[in-house]
C-alpha cells in the first residue's frame, strides 16, 4: 500500500430504505362477492450495515463512494401477502473504525472484530395491511398503513490503526529505517523532516514463524497534541497499540529530555496512553563503542527498558524483536 492509498479519515451519507405500504384489499373469489379484508403489510427498508474486515487497512476505498442507499420495502397485497424487504447495503470497513455522528461529533459505535456487523441506520418499518384493522363494528376498513420513511445522514469514519507496537518518535529519528529493515513495509525514507506523512504497518516475524505487527506513526513534535506540525490526526493511531516503541538517534543532544517531550505528547493527547509498556530503542548503535554506550546508558531515563540497535548495521534486531514479544505477550 502506497502512501498515497492510505486514508484514515472520510464522511459519508447513508439513507435507510423506507418501508413499503400496507394493502387496502377485500377477498375477491368466486362465489365470494363480499369478502373479508385482507391486504397484506408492507415490507420493512433496507439497512445500512457496517461490517469489519480484517483484510483492510485503509478507508480508501470510500473515497470516491461516499454515498449509500439502501432499497425500498415492497408494498404488501392480496391474501395477507407481505411486501419483500428492502435489499440491505453493506460497507465493509477497517477493524479499527470508529462511527461518529457528522453533526455533533458523538461516537456512535467502534468495529474492532472480523466480520462484525453493527446497523448504522434502519429501514423503515412497513405498513400495516387492512385486515389488521377489522373489528366487530369495523368489519371491511377501506384504509391500510403507509410505510415509514428511512433515515439519512452524514457519518463520519475515522480509522484507529490496530497494530501490537506502535513507533513513537521525532520526525527523522530512524523509524521508518526499521520498520523497512525488521518487516516487508516498503515506507517512503529519505534524509529530511516529516518523509512519512501517513501511517506505515508492517508484520515482524518472530521466531517459530511467529508475528506481530508494527505501526511507524508520522514524526511527533513539541506541541503536536495542540496541533502542530502534523497534529493530533496521527497522534490517535497510538491509542490502540499495546506497546510504544520510542525511537531516539544515538546521536541526539539530550535523549533523556527527547524522551520526556515525546512522553509529554502523549499525556497532553490522552493520559491513558502513560498506561501502556514501553520500550526505548538508541538507534545508530554502529556509531557508538563501550565507553560511548556506557556514557549514555547512565544518562538514560529511570524506570524504562532500553536497548541498542542499528538498522544500518543490522545489529540488535533479533534482540529488539525478542524484547517486543516479550513485552507483548
Amino acid at each position: 500500500m502506497t502512501e498515497g492509498n492510505f486514508v484514515d479519515y472520510i464522511k459519508v451519507y447513508a439513507t435507510s430504505g423506507k418501508g413499503g405500504s400496507g394493502s387496502m384489499h377485500l377477498h375477491r373469489e368466486k362465489f365470494i362477492t363480499k369478502g373479508g379484508p385482507d391486504g397484506g403489510d408492507g415490507g420493512r427498508g433496507g439497512h445500512v450495515i457496517l461490517r469489519g474486515n480484517k483484510n483492510m487497512w485503509t478507508l480508501f476505498h470510500l473515497k470516491f463512494k461516499k454515498h449509500f442507499r439502501a432499497d425500498h420495502g415492497g408494498s404488501g397485497s392480496k391474501s395477507r401477502s407481505t411486501g419483500h424487504d428492502g435489499s440491505d447495503v453493506y460497507v465493509d470497513v477497517p477493524l479499527g473504525t470508529i462511527v461518529r455522528d457528522a453533526d455533533t461529533n458523538e461516537i456512535l459505535f467502534e468495529i474492532t472484530d472480523n466480520m462484525q456487523e453493527v446497523v448504522l441506520l434502519r429501514g423503515g418499518k412497513g405498513g400495516l395491511g387492512n385486515w389488521h384493522f377489522k373489528s366487530s363494528t369495523n368489519q371491511t376498513p377501506r384504509y391500510s398503513q403507509p410505510g415509514m420513511d428511512g433515515i439519512e445522514g452524514w457519518y463520519l469514519l475515522e480509522l484507529k490503526l490496530l497494530a501490537d507496537v506502535g513507533l513513537v518518535g521525532f520526525p527523522n529519528a530512524g523509524k521508518s529505517t526499521l520498520l523497512s529493515v525488521i518487516t516487508s513495509a516498503k515506507p517512503k525514507i529519505a534524509d529530511y523532516a516529516f518523509t512519512t506523512l501517513k501511517p506505515n504497518l508492517g508484520i515482524v516475524e518472530h521466531r517459530n514463524h511467529q508475528t506481530f505487527v508494527m505501526a511507524d506513526i508520522p514524526g511527533i513534535i513539541e506541541g503536536a497534541a495542540e496541533g502542530k506540525g502534523l497534529g493530533f490526526r496521527f497522534l490517535r493511531h497510538i491509542e490502540r497499540n499495546s506497546t510504544l516503541l520510542f525511537l531516539i538517534p544515538a546521536d541526539s543532544e539530550d535523549i533523556n529530555k527527547e524522551y520526556k517531550i515525546l512522553l509529554n505528547e502523549l499525556k497532553t493527547h490522552n493520559p491513558e496512553l502513560l498506561d501502556k509498556n514501553r520500550l526505548l530503542a538508541i538507534s545508530k548503535d554502529d556509531m557508538l563503542d563501550d565507553e560511548l554506550r556506557a556514557e549514555i546508558t547512565k544518562d538514560l531515563p529511570d524506570g524504562v527498558p532500553h536497548i541498542f540497535f542499528s538498522s544500518l548495521a543490522n545489529t540488535g534486531l533479533t534482540e529488539l524483536k525478542d524484547q517486543l514479544w516479550k513485552m507483548l505477550n
